[in-house]
């Protein structure tokens, strides 16, 4: 009984070291090749993208490409964050619709890789009238004027009529 438990625990711990040595490549190989974030991830075409990444290192500089999206190459160089660098580039105005990579090559010889989505927005512009109570951003309408001049007109008849009405009331008593 005693021999099948230290069997038991002794493959129980080889198969543990070789799962941290598995994983211990792993995160090597993905700092080789490491994630590039972009913000935003979803732009429009004339939108500038700022992109960071931790492959290259402390201090560490690079050469973006973002060429697929018509901005050219872009530098990378240390942020305001630990092991951070970062750059941007513009999107072309004559971009299409679509999800397209950017790539970066840092100085130690590692590479970083990212989406960006590029929608076009369609900008609605405002129609119609502002009600603001205020005023408006069209020329007057004549039959509103037309309206408030006779309610105008009426109160100052009415005014007219009660005041003479009053002062010929006082004089006969």
């Amino acid at each position: 009984m005693r021999t099948t438990a230290r069997l038991l625990t002794g493959t129980a711990l080889a198969a543990a070291s070789l799962g941290v040595s598995l994983a211990a490549s792993t995160a090597a190989f993905a700092g080789d090749r490491g994630e590039l974030e972009l913000y935003p991830s979803t732009s429009a075409p004339g939108a500038t993208v700022t992109v960071n990444t931790t492959a290259c290192g402390k201090g560490g500089h690079g050469k973006g490409d973002a060429s697929s999206v018509g901005g050219g190459e872009f530098h990378l160089r240390p942020g305001d964050y630990k092991d951070i660098v970062v750059g941007q580039f513009r999107v072309s105005e004559n971009t299409r619709a679509g999800t397209y990579g950017i790539f970066v090559r840092c100085e130690n010889g590692r590479e970083a890789r990212g989406d960006v989505t590029i929608e076009h927005r369609r900008e609605q512009q405002p129609s119609g009238h502002v009600r603001t109570g205020v005023g408006g951003s069209v020329g007057p309408d004549t039959t509103q004027i037309a309206a408030g001049a006779a309610v105008l007109a009426a109160a100052a008849v009415g005014g007219t009529w009660l005041l003479r009405r009053r002062a010929s009331g006082a004089q006969g008593s």
